[in-house]
C-alpha cells in the first residue's frame, strides 16, 4: 500500500491556480519535476486562461472550465509529441495560467518635462499625469513576447515597460497636434479628446504584447511656474477689463499685502476686493469732478439748470456711504460731502 501511494504521488492528477494576489498576470504551475497523469483534470477558473508549453513551444490553450487531459482534447500537444490516439502514459509538460481580468488604475507620468511647440508661447515644457487599465487578450503571445521562461509575472514587472511606451506615444502625438496649431491652453481644455486620439497609437504597441488597453486617462497637464504666472496675470487683466483698471487692481493688492505685513497703508478689515472697489469709486468721483466745468458750462448755456440731477446726487451719496463703511472716508468727511451734495438739489 505504501508503494502504491508513493507511485501515485509521482503523478499530477489535478492542475489548478487559486490566485491570492491582485497583481499576478502569469503563473507557472509548480510541478517539481513530476509527470502529468493522462486523464488528469485541468481546472481553469473565470478570468483565467490555461495553456501548455512543450519544450519551449506553445501547445494547447484552455478557456474557463474543467478539462480532462486526454489525446482527444490535447491535439497540438499530441501532434508535437507524436502521440497516437488512445495514448495513456503519463507525460511531462509545463502548465501556465494567465490572469485575464482588468488591471486597473495603473499610474503613468512624464519623469521629466516634455518640450513641445506651442502656437501661443512658441515652445513650452509640460508635464502630464494619468492612469490606464489593461488586460491580457492573447495568452500565448504575451508568453512569447514578454514572459519567456519567467515562472511568475506581476504588474509591477510589466508596468515600467508599458509606462515608457505610453510617454513616448504621448510626446509624439502632442508634438504632431501642436505642429497643427494646437496651443497648450486648448490641449489642457480638451484632455478627454486628446486621450481618445492618443489611445489608438498606444493600442498598436500593446497588441504586440498580447495586451489591450481598456481605458486611458490624462488627468493633468501642467506648465512651468513662470508660464503659469503669466497666465494668471493675463486672466486677472481680462477680469478687470483694461490696463488702467489692472494697474489699480495691482495697487490695491499691494496695499492689502502691505496691511497684512504690518505696513499699515490700508484700513483694518479691508480686503482686496474692497480696496479695488474703493479705487474704482474714487476714480469715478475724480472723473465726475473733472467733468464739472463742462457740466457747468452746459448748465449756463441751458439757462441755469440744476448743477446735478437728483439721480446723480443720490448715486454719489450711495458711493460715499460705501467708502465710509470701508474706512476710506471719515464720518466728518462724509457729512461735509453729503451737505455739499444735498445743497445741489
Amino acid at each position: 500500500m505504501g508503494l502504491f501511494n508513493f507511485i501515485k504521488g509521482q503523478f499530477i492528477d489535478i492542475i489548478e491556480w487559486v490566485d491570492p494576489s491582485r497583481d499576478t498576470i502569469l503563473w507557472k504551475y509548480p510541478d517539481q519535476d513530476k509527470e502529468i497523469k493522462m486523464g488528469a483534470q485541468l481546472i481553469v477558473r473565470e478570468s483565467q486562461v490555461g495553456f501548455f508549453i512543450n519544450e519551449g513551444k506553445a501547445a494547447d490553450v484552455y478557456q474557463p472550465g474543467r478539462h480532462e487531459l486526454t489525446t482527444r482534447n490535447m491535439p497540438i500537444l499530441s501532434d508535437l509529441r507524436g502521440w497516437k490516439y488512445g495514448f495513456e502514459s503519463p507525460f511531462k509538460c509545463d502548465a501556465y495560467f494567465i490572469n485575464t481580468r482588468q488591471f486597473v488604475d495603473n499610474k503613468w507620468g512624464t519623469p521629466s518635462p516634455v518640450y513641445i511647440p506651442d502656437a501661443k508661447f512658441g515652445q513650452v515644457e509640460i508635464r502630464a499625469f494619468g492612469a490606464f487599465n489593461f488586460r491580457v487578450v492573447d495568452a500565448v503571445n504575451f508568453f512569447r513576447e514578454f514572459a519567456g521562461t519567467d515562472p511568475k509575472v506581476t504588474v509591477e514587472e510589466l508596468a515600467p515597460t508599458l509606462r515608457g511606451k505610453l510617454i513616448d506615444k504621448f510626446t509624439e502625438v502632442v508634438a504632431e497636434m501642436a505642429g497643427e496649431g494646437l496651443s497648450f491652453v486648448q490641449l489642457q481644455a480638451n484632455k478627454s479628446e486628446f486621450a481618445k486620439a492618443l489611445k489608438p497609437r498606444i493600442d498598436e504597441y500593446f497588441h504586440g504584447f498580447g495586451l489591450e488597453i481598456t481605458d486611458f486617462q490624462i488627468q493633468s497637464i501642467t506648465l512651468p511656474p513662470e508660464v503659469n504666472e503669466f497666465l494668471r496675470k493675463n486672466t486677472q487683466m481680462n477680469m478687470v477689463g483694461d490696463m488702467n483698471r489692472f494697474t489699480q487692481f495691482q495697487a490695491a493688492k499691494s496695499m492689502e499685502d502691505a496691511a497684512k505685513n504690518g505696513g499699515g497703508m490700508a484700513q483694518p478689515g479691508m480686503d482686496m476686493a474692497s480696496m479695488m472697489m474703493a479705487n474704482m469709486m474714487m476714480q469715478n468721483m475724480q472723473n465726475q469732478q473733472q467733468n464739472q466745468p463742462q457740466n457747468q458750462q452746459n448748465q449756463n448755456q441751458g439757462g441755469g439748470a440744476q448743477q446735478m440731477s437728483r439721480d446723480e446726487v443720490m448715486k454719489t451719496l450711495k458711493e460715499l456711504g460705501e467708502l465710509k463703511s470701508m474706512g476710506v472716508l471719515t464720518e466728518e468727511e462724509f457729512n461735509a460731502k453729503k451737505t455739499e451734495l444735498l445743497s445741489k438739489l
